[in-house]
C-alpha cells in the first residue's frame, strides 16, 4: 500500500491481522530501483532460524509495521532514481559538492517520515536503514539529526562522509558531538566481499567509522559470496538475529 506522509511517499506493510503494531523498520532502496520492488524482494526473503524453517520476516516479526520511503527522483523512472547525485558507486565519496543538495534534501524527507512514525510508536522501537545508495542516506539522516533508534541496519553501503562533511557534520572519532551523553545505537552491517557494485572495502570502512563512533556498537557481518543482493538464509538469520535481540519487547 502507498500512502502520502507530508508529501512523502511510502511503501507500507501493516503488521499482521490481529498483532497489535509494537516496532517499526523503514528501509531505503538502491540506487536505481524502487520502494515497490526493494519491499518485495526484502520481504520475500526466507530465514531458517530460529525454528528451521523457511520465513518471511513478516511471519517472523508479525508485529512490525515495514515503511519503504520512495527516493525524489522515483517519479521520473525506477532506473534513474536516486537519493542524492552521486558520480561513482564504486568510488562513492568523490565529487561530493553534487551531493550535498540532495542528500540534505532527503535526510530532511528521512527526518519527517520518521517524525510520523513516532505517533504510533516511540523512537526507542524504530529501526532505520536501507541498501547501498538507501543505507548511506539512513546514516545521514542518523548523524545529522536525533538518534534514540532501537537499531541501523545497512547492507551494502558506504558512508557519505565528503558530503556530510560539507554540511558541516562530523562523522569519524573523536569529534562526535555529544556522544559520550548518549546510549549507544546498534547498528547491523552486512556485505558481501564478492559485491560488483559497491566493493567490500567501503563496507569495512562504514564499519570503521562507526566502531569509532561513541553513540554506536556495530554487528559487522562479512560473507563470502552474495553479491549485491541479501544474502539468504545467512544473511536473513543475521537480520532476523539483530532484530529480536534489540526489540527491546518485556
Amino acid at each position: 500500500m502507498v500512502l502520502p506522509i507530508r508529501n512523502q511517499r511510502v511503501q507500507v506493510v501493516d503488521p499482521q491481522e490481529d498483532w497489535a503494531h509494537t516496532h517499526t523498520v523503514i528501509l531505503l532502496h538502491d540506487k536505481g530501483t524502487s520502494a515497490r520492488k526493494f519491499s518485495t524482494q526484502f520481504l520475500e526473503r526466507k530465514a531458517t532460524e530460529p525454528t528451521g524453517e523457511p520465513q518471511s520476516l513478516r511471519d517472523i516479526f508479525p508485529t512490525i509495521r515495514w515503511v519503504f520511503p520512495f527516493a525524489p527522483s522515483e517519479e521520473i523512472d525506477d532506473d534513474e532514481s536516486q537519493w542524492y547525485d552521486i558520480y561513482s558507486m564504486r568510488y562513492p565519496n568523490d565529487g561530493p559538492e553534487i551531493q550535498v543538495s540532495g542528500l540534505k534534501q532527503s535526510m530532511e524527507s528521512i527526518l519527517d517520515i520518521v517524525e510520523q512514525e513516532e505517533v504510533l510508536v516511540p523512537r526507542r522501537n524504530i529501526f532505520l536503514g536501507g541498501i547501498d545508495q538507501g543505507f548511506a542516506t539512513a546514516f545521514a539522516t542518523f548523524v545529522y539529526g536525533e538518534k534514540d533508534y532501537a537499531g541501523l541496519v545497512g547492507l551494502c553501503s558506504w558512508a557519505p562522509s565528503a558530503a556530510l562533511a560539507l554540511l558541516g557534520v562530523e562523522v569519524d572519532g573523536d569529534g562526535v558531538p555529544d556522544s559520550d551523553e548518549r546510549d549507544e545505537t546498534p547498528v547491523f552491517l552486512a556485505h558481501s566481499r564478492d559485491d560488483p557494485v559497491v566493493p567490500i572495502e567501503q563496507g569495512r570502512k562504514l564499519c570503521n567509522i562507526l566502531w569509532r563512533r561513541a553513540d554506536t556498537v556495530v554487528d559487522f557481518h562479512e560473507y563470502p559470496k552474495g553479491g549485491h543482493l541479501i544474502n539468504q538464509p545467512t544473511e536473513v538469520n543475521d537480520i532476523v538475529e539483530f532484530l529480536e535481540n534489540n526489540m527491546n519487547i518485556e
